[in-house]
């Protein structure tokens, strides 16, 4: 299997609604945000699916070395060899790929946030950097659309949050600021043991309320110069946002549940997309 093979064959598995964007992109520019998702996964993957934590600690520093080894030519995991003629093409910036596995850390030093500016600082790390080097793929030419795609990536995650809410829960992890738990009367417990409330529902409207305001800030900042170039990221947020609106309609009921789309309801939201240009 050839590194962009494995790429391809990581990216698929996953199930992403990125995956759907990614398939109307030239076969350059595809096979780099390929790689680029499939380090994402490979890094999310040791901590999510390692029980250990001083191993995963470990899996980690072995990443950071990884990637710096990268940028010498000197890489070894079919990730790193697939990412690696990209690097230039696409001025990838270590710095980012390095923010990413910081992020990942992240998980394994807190699972509880105290309020939405440190809520925000975690989202930067393992999703705005991530809308910023996929910007960058499409082919950004104006500095607001990285403030676009990092601002959206920032969006993704917060949805990523509400629906996940019960499952981030039965790992332990919360991510919805304790300062607006209380602002709610919800308690951590009650998200540990899935008591779904009236108070709860008002804490996910807010939170949903809220990401769709940061959706509708990123757009804004999207120049019509690059918006062609970013249909990709269009993609994801038509998937994204009609998930968000999937949890609203199901009255929030994400803590004993996984709400998602099925993946003829992806494509065609990226298809639709892709042809409004």
């Amino acid at each position: 299997m050839s590194p962009d093979d494995y790429c391809q064959q990581k990216t698929a598995q996953s199930g992403s609604s990125f995956y759907y964007s990614f398939l109307f992109l030239p076969p350059e520019r595809r096979r780099a945000i390929t790689a680029l998702y499939a380090f994402c996964r490979e890094v999310d993957d040791t901590v999510d699916e390692c029980t250990d934590e001083s191993i995963a600690r470990i899996k980690l520093s072995w990443w950071r070395k990884e990637i710096a080894n990268m940028y010498e030519g000197q890489q070894t995991h079919p990730v790193t060899q697939a990412l690696q003629p990209h690097l230039t093409t696409y001025k990838l910036q270590q710095q980012h790929l390095q923010a990413i596995i910081d992020g990942m850390e992240m998980d394994l030093n807190q699972t509880r946030y105290l309020d939405y500016t440190a809520l925000t600082k975690y989202c930067w790390h393992v999703a705005s950097v991530v809308g910023i080097l996929s910007a960058s793929i499409f082919g950004a030419t104006r500095p607001e659309t990285l403030q676009y795609a990092e601002k959206l990536g920032h969006a993704f995650q917060l949805t990523n949050i509400i629906r996940d809410v019960g499952e981030d829960a039965r790992k332990g992890r919360i991510y919805l600021p304790i300062s607006e738990l209380q602002q709610f009367n919800v308690t951590a417990a009650d998200l540990l043991n899935a008591r779904h409330s009236e108070n709860f529902e008002k804490l996910m409207a807010f939170q949903a309320a809220r990401a769709q305001k940061v959706y509708d800030e990123a757009f804004a900042l999207l120049p019509k110069e690059d918006r062609r170039a970013q249909r990709p990221g269009l993609m994801m947020s038509a998937i994204y946002r009609t998930l968000l609106t999937e949890v609203e309609a199901d009255g929030y009921h994400v803590l004993t549940q996984r709400i998602s789309l099925t993946p003829i309801r992806k494509l065609w939201l990226a298809w639709k997309t892709y042809i409004r240009g």
